[in-house]
């Protein structure tokens, strides 16, 4: 739909409640030529914040202990930075102490 600028001036809110009830732009022209577009508002994006709700579920106790023995400060194979972060301690210390 095109307009005039003098009947958009004319009938503003009339338009305006136009384009929200249906949707469809309004080209407003002067002489001929356009010069603006009045548009619907986009709808409110639906937020990411919990758009996972209710799609899992949790079965058995997560709270509990687990079996396998685990300890940050191991070292062992499972925690293949624990010996390096440990001698490079000790390097510190050693340079602390001199």
């Amino acid at each position: 739909m095109s307009i005039p600028a003098a009947v958009f001036k004319a009938e503003c809110l009339k338009l305006m409640d136009e384009v929200a009830r249906t949707g469809q732009p309004i080209v407003i022209t002067k002489h001929g030529n356009p010069v603006a577009q009045l548009v619907p508002v986009p709808a409110e994006p639906e937020s990411l914040f919990g758009y996972m709700s209710g799609t899992m579920t949790i079965k058995g106790d997560v709270v509990a202990p687990i079996d396998e023995l685990w300890n940050a400060d191991s070292g062992g194979a499972h925690d293949p930075l624990g010996s390096t972060a440990r001698k490079k301690s000790r390097v510190r210390r050693a340079a602390l102490k001199k």
